[in-house]
């Protein structure tokens, strides 16, 4: 069994984890330990990117915010991959918000570190592309979850998708905050979460959303959260984290 995340151990994210002896050793000395709270703004939308971060205990959105204000999210990372793929693929800057769903811990790294790392081709690069295209799937299947299925099930996809990027079965998390990040109403999450809870799957109060039965909630949700899922393990087959 592997090691749970230690927000302190660089090791704990995933992807750092994966990397082989020479390319870990040359990417230790430049990673900086940052602790992320619930809230913090990572990158605004259009503005230059000083850092890519990779989470070792804290979960990450990254949402679309439309000119009145309005955001939804379109993608949530956690200790499996890393905040800023715009740096290393090129763009610079993106029109989505990163934004703190969960607070922990993450480490960063200088955009002209990242940079160089990706250019020099080796197995570094590799798992940086095949993290962006599980990204990428996510995203997509995002949209598609959000304009045909329940909200419900939305409800049930986005918990089963944030738990897998923690240790536990408990997250701290707001109905409100919640409603932003599905883009719907308030009420309308009050309403599936309480559903939810009736059925047994859930227990939520103070904030805090406990998962009591995880292959019910799975049974509930569409079938999005097993896509994503079964195309992130097909492209990152991770190895088990070391002990700090």
């Amino acid at each position: 069994m592997s090691a749970p995340p230690d927000a302190l151990a660089p090791r704990s994210n995933r992807l750092l984890a994966a990397l082989p002896g020479e390319e870990w050793d040359r990417w230790a000395d430049q990673l900086e330990f940052v602790p992320l709270k619930l809230g913090q703004v990572i990158y605004e939308s259009g503005r230059p990117q000083s850092h890519v971060y990779f989470p070792t205990t804290a979960i990450v959105s990254l949402l679309y915010v439309l000119e009145d204000g309005a955001s939804a999210e379109i993608a949530v990372v956690g200790y499996e991959g890393v905040v800023g793929v715009s740096l290393f693929m090129g763009g610079e800057t993106t029109p989505s918000r990163a934004v703190v769903q969960s607070a922990g811990g993450a480490f960063r790294l200088r955009a002209a570190a990242i940079k160089v790392e990706f250019n020099r081709y080796g197995v570094g690069m590799h798992l940086l592309l095949r993290y962006t295209q599980a990204l990428l799937t996510q995203m997509a299947q995002t949209a598609v979850c959000n304009r045909h299925h329940l909200l419900e099930q939305q409800l049930c996809r986005w918990l089963l998708l944030s738990l897998d990027r923690i240790t536990g079965e408990q997250l701290v998390m707001t109905q409100e905050l919640i409603a932003n990040m599905l883009g719907v109403r308030r009420e309308g999450v009050t309403e599936a979460a309480l559903n939810l809870q009736k059925l047994g799957l859930i227990d939520y109060a103070r904030g805090h959303i406990t998962v009591l039965d995880r292959p019910g909630l799975e049974q509930r949700s569409c079938e999005c959260y097993g896509v994503v899922k079964q195309e992130y393990d097909r492209l990152l087959n991770w190895p088990a984290i070391p002990l700090p």
